[in-house]
């Protein structure tokens, strides 16, 4: 493989973006991106954009003018110029929810039984030597409502049916006859039927992307609809849900309890009062990044360089009609 120009761009220097870097430098020679210098000395004559995230702004994207594939290295686009970057006949291509889906998938059930059995309750109890309760609640028979029946939902699937869980989804799209009984939902139905949904579960877990049309898909009227003893999860979307509702909804008792990833605005903000409730559990947007969701990630732009270098279709690619992108 030649060696084309390629820039790693990040707005941050955190675990996951040193690990993804470090990962590629196993297959490519990368310069990284430092915000501290000036612009053009670095961009100009790049082959390649590898954007962690999606979130270069409009003036580094006009500065790659010599670029011939834009690479993000996240599923979600709600962060990215999409349209931008298109506009500019800079091919765009995306690391799909399979590269994630392990590690969103067991977050989920890491949610799913802390707040069965109670996990910050009991660790209370055993500080104060207050033994033998909680009592908690086992899995079988419970209902986990997966909205979005993707890669990530159908992973959370295959796993709550091995407890024992009824599994009810909503997509859009039909679901295909071949699909396997180990994720096959137990009732398989529209977004017409989500009001319905939500309104039995004992868990509803959200894996959508975020556009104009999923926003706040998860509002008050919506929460409203849930049992006092049911559940949200979220690890897909911060603005999936209208957070000042559901802060509302814990807080009054509407819904049991929350295991929430992801946030509208990050980082968020640790002192609103629902965060500090012993039936929610917070954590800093970790669900997707483990070590298989790096070389996952990594392995399809390694593979996208050797593409274009090749003259090969690009895989993943993004399209205007997919609806994606910043608005």
């Amino acid at each position: 493989m030649s060696h084309p120009k390629i820039v790693y761009y990040s707005r941050n220097e955190n675990e996951y973006v040193l690990n993804c870097l470090e990962e590629l430098r196993k297959s490519l020679e990368i310069e990284v991106f430092d915000h501290g210098q000036a612009l053009e000395p670095q961009v100009d004559g790049t082959e390649v954009i590898v954007d962690i995230g999606g979130e270069a702004p409009r003036p580094f994207i006009d500065t790659a003018k010599d670029a011939r594939l834009y690479q993000v290295i996240a599923t979600g686009l709600d962060h990215c110029e999409v349209q931008y970057i298109l506009d500019k006949g800079i091919p765009l291509s995306y690391t799909p929810g399979f590269t994630s889906a392990l590690g969103l998938s067991e977050c989920v059930m890491m949610y799913i039984l802390m707040l069965t059995r109670k996990v910050f309750h009991s660790i209370d109890n055993f500080q104060e030597k207050n033994f033998y309760q909680p009592n908690g609640r086992t899995l079988k028979n419970m209902t986990l409502a997966i909205i979005g029946f993707g890669a990530s939902g159908r992973e959370v699937a295959r796993r709550a049916k091995v407890f024992g869980m009824r599994i009810e989804a909503i997509d859009l799209r039909p679901l295909e006859s071949d699909v396997s009984d180990d994720i096959r939902p137990d009732f398989y139905g529209t977004p017409e039927d989500m009001d319905d949904v939500i309104a039995r579960c004992d868990f509803l877990s959200l894996h959508l992307h975020l556009t104009p049309e999923t926003h706040h898909i998860l509002d008050g009227r919506r929460l409203s609809l849930m049992r006092p003893d049911a559940h949200v999860i979220n690890v897909a979307r911060g603005a999936l849900i209208d957070e000042e509702a559901l802060g509302a909804a814990l807080l009054d008792g509407t819904i049991a309890g929350a295991g929430i990833d992801v946030f509208a605005t990050e980082p968020a903000d640790p002192e609103r009062p629902e965060y500090g409730l012993r039936q929610m559990i917070v954590t800093p947007h970790i669900s997707g990044q483990t070590d298989e969701t790096v070389r996952q990630r990594c392995a399809i732009v390694v593979e996208n360089v050797r593409r274009l270098l090749a003259g090969e279709e690009i895989l993943y690619t993004v399209d205007a009609s997919m609806g994606l992108g910043k608005k």
